[in-house]
């Protein structure tokens, strides 16, 4: 019997546009943050992958990941 493709969850890869959407930071911000120069770099924002000669997209279990990790870090609810 063949193995069921569709019940296998694969990682989905989003663009920036849906970065920006999920995480509410600018398209700028979000390459602040990944450029090591930057006083806005952040070491865990999640790197993008490579699609094509000239596009690039996110995992986006990693960009879920990441905005979860925000929330704990920050103390939800306690306005910081």
């Amino acid at each position: 019997m063949e193995p069921d493709v569709m019940a296998t969850k694969l990682p989905r890869v989003i663009r920036l546009k849906d970065v920006v959407g999920m995480t509410g930071l600018a398209r700028s911000t979000i390459y602040d943050r990944m450029d090591r120069g930057s006083p806005r770099y952040d070491e865990s924002f999640p790197r993008p992958i490579r699609l094509g000669r000239n596009s690039v997209g996110w995992i986006e279990l990693e960009i879920v990941c990441w905005i979860n990790s925000r929330v704990t870090l920050g103390g939800a609810g306690s306005g910081g």
